[in-house]
């Protein structure tokens, strides 16, 4: 089966695919924990690039990047050899300083992993900076967030 492109629904949900290989798993077939945070990245990532965002570009331009602050993970079902995963990306608070995620990474309709991430924007001599216009504005459009 083809792994369809990343996407965003009106539900501000943006979606992102992703097979398991082998380098993916233990000796078992089984996806190595940690791989679960790659994917997440990854999916983040992309999301950041529907926007329009190239994190290299808003580095060297506006000398600011994004820090994970604090990760929640829940592992409830372990993912396997050949799965076809899709991980659902939603932008749940968004402020000055910060933002956060909540991201799902399903099987089919099954749910194997939920992660809560909190993103810091950090500047020169990594400190706390501000998020830019130029990169909040397109994060609201795309995900429609329910911001406290």
């Amino acid at each position: 089966m083809p792994i369809k492109k990343t996407t965003a629904s009106s539900k501000g949900v943006h979606t992102f695919p992703v097979r398991i290989y082998y380098e993916d798993t233990d000796a078992g077939g089984i996806v190595y924990y940690a791989n679960y945070l790659r994917f997440a990245e990854r999916a983040r990532t992309e999301a950041l690039r529907m926007c329009d965002i190239d994190q290299s570009q808003l580095m060297e331009e506006q000398h600011v990047a994004f820090v994970v602050r604090r990760c929640i993970a829940d592992f409830l079902k372990p993912a396997m050899l050949d799965d076809l995963l899709t991980i659902q990306t939603r932008l749940t608070d968004i402020n000055k300083v910060s933002m956060d995620m909540h991201q799902t990474i399903l099987r089919g309709s099954e749910t194997l992993v939920t992660l809560e991430v909190k993103l810091a924007v950090i500047g020169k001599g990594m400190k706390l900076a501000r998020l830019p216009d130029t990169v909040r504005k397109p994060l609201l459009k795309l995900f429609n967030p329910q911001t406290k």
